[in-house]
């Protein structure tokens, strides 16, 4: 399908280094709890905390970058953001093959990885709403969205292969170039970056949450975006046990249900655009925010049969179909009210907000698991999810004002 006349020839660049980097991190997918288990023989205990760690510490290192990023020109923030992940993850099959590598290093990767992967988002989305005309944005991110479902969906299972055949270092080395390769994409792009806006007065590192909190309906998208992402990843490490030990299903069957769905991811990005010009934006967000909270409630139903395998792989389509779809109207939706002297802010603040919770809920989870038992858990989340529509922006909303300095 042709690009719509929206869409330049520098968003194909930036698209392709896009999906360069994604399918690389689609075959490096859980490549540092890997390593951790597999060449350095770690406890499961060390391994949950590198993950946890990863994610916490990311989002701390990543709290002053929002204001940072806003008075830059984004695609040398995003190219930088790009060669630091190139870097300290090339160190790691590096350190391994000299028989040097450590756990302290593959916590210090791992933090690095989560700041920079904020700050790229940040950049990116900042930089996106400037290089993208108002009318060719959901048709950009249902792109973005598409992308990012096909290579979950195709790259897990190249990078299992390449494990296999090669070790996971050598499958690290081809992670880390391809964010090389991104850099190398985004630094083709040749539209001039409008000039950034320079900050009056101080530093202040809550804008961005403050810009959320006072425009009502970024406000209401930022609460269900909490409740939704967070049961969605307090599920996500108790699927795998619900498969393999209570309803005794075999590794190839949880990869199918792993994997296959994503091709929802797929189709619902791909609908996007055309949904939202039939429904309008608003109306989209109301109707997809609805449509992807019901389907957790199904998984702890499933028995241990071949109709309990069927349930699974349709509840987790059915669940990615309405986020796909819902997705690109979200960041559009968050382009289009947000000042663009905010932008890099807000991006900043929303991502390291979820980085902190989706782990607390998954913490929960195994907690509440412990407590009770493993489909009450899953109850427990699907119930949440359902928490999540009725915090949409039910009522359409202005654009907020500009905080005021602290």
């Amino acid at each position: 399908m042709p690009l719509p006349a929206a869409l330049s020839q520098d968003f194909r660049r930036l698209w392709a280094a896009y999906a360069i980097s994604a399918i690389g991190s689609g075959i490096g997918y859980g490549a540092l709890p890997l390593v951790a288990v597999l060449v350095l023989d770690v406890s499961t205990f060390q391994v949950s905390l590198l993950a946890a760690l990863s994610a916490v510490a990311g989002a701390a290192l990543a709290l002053p970058m929002g204001d940072f990023i806003e008075q830059r020109r984004k695609r040398p923030v995003m190219i930088a953001s790009d060669l630091v992940r190139f870097v300290s993850l090339l160190t790691v099959p590096l350190a391994a093959a000299l028989d040097l590598l450590t756990y302290t290093q593959l916590c210090v990767v791992g933090v690095i990885q989560a700041a920079a992967l904020i700050a790229f988002t940040a950049a990116s989305g900042a930089h996106l709403k400037a290089l993208v005309p108002p009318e060719g944005r959901v048709e950009a991110n249902s792109r973005f969205e598409s992308t990012t479902w096909t290579t979950l969906s195709v790259g897990p299972p190249i990078g299992g292969a390449l494990v296999s055949l090669v070790g996971v270092p050598l499958t690290m080395v081809i992670d880390a170039l391809s964010y090389l390769l991104s850099a190398l994409g985004v630094r083709r792009i040749r539209e001039p970056e409008p000039v950034p806006a320079r900050r009056q007065g101080k530093r202040d590192l809550t804008a961005g949450w403050r810009y959320i909190w006072q425009d009502r309906g970024l406000r209401s998208l930022f609460w269900n975006s909490q409740l939704f992402g967070g049961p969605a990843m307090m599920v996500a490490p108790l699927l795998p046990v619900l498969m393999l030990r209570d309803l005794h299903m075999e590794p190839w069957q949880y990869g199918l249900v792993a994997g296959l769905p994503c091709f929802g991811g797929v189709l619902g990005a791909w609908l996007a655009p055309r949904l939202t010009r039939w429904l309008g934006q608003h109306r989209m967000l109301l109707v997809f925010g609805i449509l992807r909270t019901p389907w957790l409630l199904l998984l702890p139903l499933a028995p241990p049969s071949v109709g309990g395998f069927v349930l699974l792989i349709v509840a987790e389509t059915c669940l990615l179909v309405a986020a796909g779809a819902f997705n690109p109207s979200f960041a559009t939706y968050r382009m289009e009210v947000t000042d663009d002297r905010f932008m890099a802010r807000v991006l900043t603040s929303w991502s390291i907000t979820s980085r902190a919770v989706q782990p607390a809920f998954m913490a929960a989870g195994g907690v509440l698991a412990g407590l009770t038992s493993l489909r009450t858990s899953m109850l427990v989340a699907g119930a949440l999810c359902l928490v999540s529509a009725f915090v949409l922006p039910w009522k359409s909303a202005k654009r907020a004002p500009l905080p005021e300095p602290v």
